[in-house]
């Protein structure tokens, strides 16, 4: 059997290297510097990926995650992608580069559920909660390390779920931002904040707000009490999140009732 030859004294090199640089204080990146990052890092994980050919699934998808960017108000460069994997995971970058796995579309079973998952993702980004991520990654230096001759090898010790992995693999730009971005959980602070204003959003473009905390029911469903989805599991659900988001209910069906074109819970999943 091939063994796999993993330089740990370049590894551990770096790592020491890096933080001898971290007093030097790296100046937090600018909106525009990251969201750029973000698209080359798209780009490649684009040409790597197996795109989905799933006509109906691609249609929703797309027509989704476009009214949840206009109802979002902001002015991102938005794209998105239907990515063929059997992962219940789904993802926006900073600057609305977003990716819905096809292992998580089944497990939503209608349009609103997917509409609030997208809500709960572009939150993140329009929120740049991402931005904050990326500062303390290279106060951690991780980002550089990424960055570094060992990104890869690097990546794949540092990583500790499968999207962290398999993005990091591609090199380049796309392992930097696996571990900056899909390695790094949001605090419960912005867990919370994405939850809210993302039940807001898929009210705004027309969707029935009541589908986000059945949402999380049908995620508990999915993992028939083994190891959650990987969506879950940097998505942590709780009776409390479920609790807030019934919470903010009266104010989202406020916003839902004044929407100018009203979908429900839209198409089933099949």
């Amino acid at each position: 059997m091939k063994k796999n030859f993993f330089p740990y004294p370049l590894i551990f090199s770096l790592i020491i290297f890096l933080s001898s640089c971290s007093t030097l204080g790296p100046k937090e990146p600018t909106d525009a510097e990251i969201n750029a990052q973000a698209a080359k890092a798209y780009v490649e994980v684009k040409s790597k990926a197996k795109i989905s050919n799933n006509k109906e699934w691609n249609d929703m998808v797309q027509r989704v995650a476009k009214r949840i960017a206009v109802s979002s108000g902001e002015n991102f460069q938005w794209e998105t992608v239907l990515i063929e994997s059997p992962e219940v995971n789904a993802w926006c970058m900073p600057g609305g580069k977003i990716a819905v796995y096809t292992g998580i579309m089944p497990v939503l079973k209608t349009e609103a559920a997917l509409a609030a998952v997208l809500g709960h993702e572009v939150a993140h980004a329009t929120l740049r909660h991402g931005k904050q991520r990326y500062a303390r990654a290279i106060k951690e230096n991780y980002a550089g390390l990424a960055i570094g001759a060992a990104s890869i090898i690097g990546g794949q010790l540092l990583c500790k779920n499968d999207t962290c992995k398999k993005i990091t693999a591609l090199g380049g730009v796309a392992a930097a931002f696996a571990i900056t971005f899909f390695d790094r959980k949001f605090s419960r602070g912005d867990e919370s904040a994405a939850d809210q204003e993302g039940q807001i959003y898929m009210a705004r473009a027309g969707y029935d707000p009541a589908e986000a905390p059945r949402l999380w029911d049908r995620m508990s469903a999915a993992s028939g009490g083994k190891a959650p989805p990987e969506f879950m599991s940097t998505h942590p659900s709780d009776a409390n999140r479920k609790a807030m988001l019934n919470e903010w209910m009266g104010n989202a069906e406020s916003i839902y009732s004044k929407a100018p074109n009203k979908y429900g819970i839209g198409a089933n999943i099949n």
